[in-house]
């Protein structure tokens, strides 16, 4: 089990290092809980890539991480919000470090880019609605 565990903290590590995500990437300080990121494709490249993959690709070695470009599951932002917040499988929840105008720029950034052109806006009284 430890060995396990080792291998998916060094996966984790390997793939945020590839990535070009860097430890004060995820460091939230001072006064605020949330992070300093507030741009879609900030906060993506800074807490999502890691697992995802830069371009959204997915990645599967110490776990399966699924492909974010072109997934028809993005077509819904209701579903992708509740992910965001509350967490799915192995996808921590990230509703406690990013406000709800972040959780909607996250949103957008996955559903408009990564090879996705979905319709809509998700906005922070949409992600607010869903806490």
């Amino acid at each position: 089990m430890k060995r396990q565990i080792s291998l998916a903290v060094f996966a984790a590590a390997l793939a945020a290092s590839a990535s070009g995500a860097f430890a004060q990437d995820f460091v939230v300080s001072g006064s605020t809980k949330n992070l300093p990121q507030t741009e879609g494709d900030a906060i993506y490249h800074a807490v999502c890539s890691g697992c995802h993959m830069p371009e959204g690709e997915g990645a599967v070695g110490a776990g399966h991480y699924p492909a974010l470009a072109g997934d028809a599951f993005l077509e819904s932002p209701d579903a992708v919000i509740a992910w965001v917040l509350h967490g799915y499988k192995a996808m921590p929840p990230l509703g406690g470090i990013m406000d709800d105008a972040q959780v909607a720029a996250v949103v957008n950034y996955v559903r408009h880019n990564l090879g996705n052109n979905f319709e809509g806006e998700t906005t922070a009284e949409d992600v607010a609605a869903a806490r």
